[in-house]
C-alpha cells in the first residue's frame, strides 16, 4: 500500500484504518482445515477469522495450520479450525492510531488485530506486517528496548531515552490526546517489565486472585511527565495471610523499583504499598460506600483518585466488579453527586475582571498559575461526575467527553469549549513540562502566562472560561447553592 506524502513521524499517528487492506476473511468454525488453508491461499493471507454463530471468536492462521501437520502427521483432512485456532482474539477500533496497535500486540504477543466499526462490527485484520510495511519504526524500536530490558539500570535509561520519543511525537503534530495515550502505554510497558523481571530474578509475583490497579491520570491513560505513582491492589476475599503477605512485597518491591526507574512516589503515598490501598473485593466495596455516605473533602479526593481504576496486571474481572459496584453506589447515594459537585465548585479558574488571569503573588511559584489546579482538575473530576450520573465508570476525560455527547448530557454548544479547554490546558502543560526538562529543570504544573505567546496567552484565557463554563453547569445541575453546608 502507497501512503503518499505521509513519513515516519505522520504514520505513527496515523488511525489504523488507512492501513487495513480489505474486509476480514472469515470461515466458520465447522471448516475443515484443509478448505481454510484453500481460502488464505486464494485471497493472499495469512490468517483467517473464524465465526462462531455468526461472531468473531479466533482467529486460524498459517502458524496453526503447520503446528498441526507438524504434530499430527495422521490424515487432517477432516480437522475443523475450530480446534485448532487462537481462541484469544484481540479487537482494537478501527479509529485507534498505529502506536495503539503497536503496544497492544507487545503487550498481548500476537500479530494479528480484528479491527472493529463503531458499533463493533468486524471491519478487518491488521497484522504486524501491515505495521511494518507501513515504516513506524522510531516507537515501535523503544517499546521492543523495554520488552527487552534484563535490568533496572537498562530501564531507568529507557525511561529518559523515552522524552524524546515524545519530542518525536510533538514534531510529528500528535494532538494531546495521542501525547498522554503515548505516554501512558509506554509507562504501563515499563511497569509490567518491571513486574516481569522480579519474578524473573526475585521469584516475586502477585498471587492468583488478585489485581494491580493504576489510579488518577495513569488509569484515564492521560499521563504526562514524570507523574507520581498512583497505584492500589484489589484480591479476592479468602485469599490466605500467606498470599497477602506476599502480596504486600510485591506492591513494595514493584513501588520501590518503578521509583529506581524514575517514576516518582506519591506524595500522599496513594500506591499499592501502602496497606490503605490493598484491601481485599468486599473491603474495597465497603470503602467506596464510606466515601460516598460520608462525603469530607478527604474522601471525596480518595474517591476521585479511585473512580478511574484500571487493572495493570492480575485478574481484570475484580475490576469490573468494582467498578460495578461504584455505579451501584452512586445511584442508590443520590445526595452524593450534590456534595460531591460542591466540593469540584471550589477550584474556580484564576481569571479575573476584564478577563485578567490571576497568578501566585509569592512562593516558588511567584508570577504563574498552576494548570492543574487552575483547570485541568475541575475539569477531570467535573466530567467524571456528569459520566457516573449517567453510569459511565472509567476510561479517559476525552471518551466521557464522547459518551456524554452521546448521551445527551452535553449539548454541542456547551461541550466544545469545555473539551477544547482541556485540550489545551493538557497541550500547554506537556510542552512547559518538555522544556523544562531540556533546560535541565523539574518538569512542573506551573506556567508564567506572561512568557507565552499572545495566541497561547489568549488560549489559556478562553480556556479557563471554558472551565468556568462547566462550573456553572455543574451548580445548577445539581443546585449547589440550595446544598445546607
Amino acid at each position: 500500500m502507497t501512503h503518499g506524502p505521509f513519513n515516519e513521524e505522520s504514520l505513527f499517528f496515523l488511525q489504523v484504518e488507512a492501513l487495513r487492506k480489505g474486509p476480514a476473511i472469515t470461515c466458520d468454525q465447522g471448516t475443515t482445515v484443509i478448505n481454510a488453508a484453500n481460502l488464505m491461499r486464494e485471497h493472499d493471507v495469512s490468517g483467517l477469522v473464524v465465526l462462531v454463530d455468526g461472531a468473531p471468536r479466533g482467529i486460524f492462521s498459517l502458524r496453526d495450520l503447520r503446528n498441526l501437520i507438524a504434530s499430527a502427521p495422521r490424515n487432517i483432512e477432516h480437522e475443523r479450525v475450530a480446534t485448532h485456532m487462537s481462541s484469544s482474539l484481540i479487537t482494537l477500533s478501527h479509529r485507534a492510531y498505529v502506536f495503539e496497535a503497536i503496544f497492544k500486540m507487545a503487550k498481548h504477543d500476537i500479530h494479528r488485530l480484528a479491527l472493529t466499526g463503531d458499533n463493533g462490527e468486524l471491519l478487518g485484520v491488521l497484522t504486524g506486517s501491515d505495521l511494518l510495511r507501513s515504516r513506524t519504526r522510531t516507537p515501535l524500536y523503544l517499546n521492543q528496548e523495554i520488552e527487552a530490558a534484563t535490568s533496572i539500570e537498562q530501564l531507568r535509561a529507557l525511561n529518559e531515552k523515552m522524552l524524546e520519543t515524545i519530542r518525536f511525537a510533538t514534531r510529528a503534530g500528535a494532538d494531546a490526546r495521542s501525547l498522554v495515550q503515548l505516554i501512558s502505554h509506554f509507562n504501563d510497558s515499563f511497569s509490567l517489565r518491571i513486574i516481569a523481571l522480579l519474578n524473573e530474578k526475585e521469584g516475586v509475583s502477585l498471587p492468583q486472585g488478585a489485581a494491580y490497579l493504576a489510579l488518577g491520570s495513569e488509569g484515564r491513560n492521560e499521563q504526562t511527565l514524570r507523574t507520581d505513582q498512583d497505584s492500589a491492589i484489589v484480591y479476592r476475599d479468602g485469599l490466605s495471610e500467606a498470599d497477602q503477605q506476599q502480596m504486600a512485597y510485591f506492591a513494595t518491591r514493584l513501588v520501590d523499583s518503578l521509583e529506581q526507574v524514575g517514576v516518582p512516589r506519591c506524595p500522599g503515598d496513594t500506591m499499592a504499598s501502602n496497606p490503605l490501598w490493598r484491601h481485599s473485593l468486599s473491603s474495597w466495596r465497603d470503602t467506596v460506600d464510606h466515601w460516598i455516605n460520608t462525603p469530607t473533602p478527604d474522601n471525596m479526593v480518595n474517591f476521585g483518585m479511585f473512580q478511574d481504576l484500571r487493572t495493570l496486571h492480575g485478574d481484570p474481572d475484580l475490576e469490573r466488579e468494582l467498578r460495578q459496584h461504584i455505579c451501584d453506589s452512586v445511584k442508590h447515594h443520590t445526595l452524593f453527586l450534590p456534595h460531591m459537585a460542591r466540593h469540584i465548585v471550589r477550584f474556580t479558574p484564576p481569571l479575573g475582571m476584564f478577563g485578567r488571569i490571576k497568578v501566585e503573588r509569592r512562593g516558588e511559584h511567584r508570577g504563574t498559575l498552576d494548570l492543574k489546579k487552575a483547570g485541568i482538575f475541575a475539569l477531570t473530576i467535573g466530567t467524571s461526575l456528569l459520566a457516573l450520573e449517567s453510569g459511565i465508570v472509567g476510561g479517559s476525560t476525552w471518551n466521557k467527553f464522547d459518551l456524554l455527547a452521546q448521551k445527551k448530557v452535553f449539548i454541542a454548544s456547551d461541550l466544545l469549549p469545555i473539551e477544547e479547554a482541556f485540550t489545551f490546558l493538557v497541550h500547554l502543560r506537556l510542552q512547559r513540562q518538555l522544556r523544562a526538562i531540556a533546560e535541565g529543570k523539574p518538569p512542573s504544573n506551573h506556567v508564567d502566562p506572561l512568557i507565552l505567546s499572545d495566541h497561547d496567552r489568549e488560549k489559556l484565557r478562553g480556556s479557563l472560561r471554558g472551565v468556568s463554563s462547566l462550573l456553572k453547569i455543574l451548580t445548577d445541575r445539581y443546585q449547589i447553592n440550595f446544598i445546607a453546608r
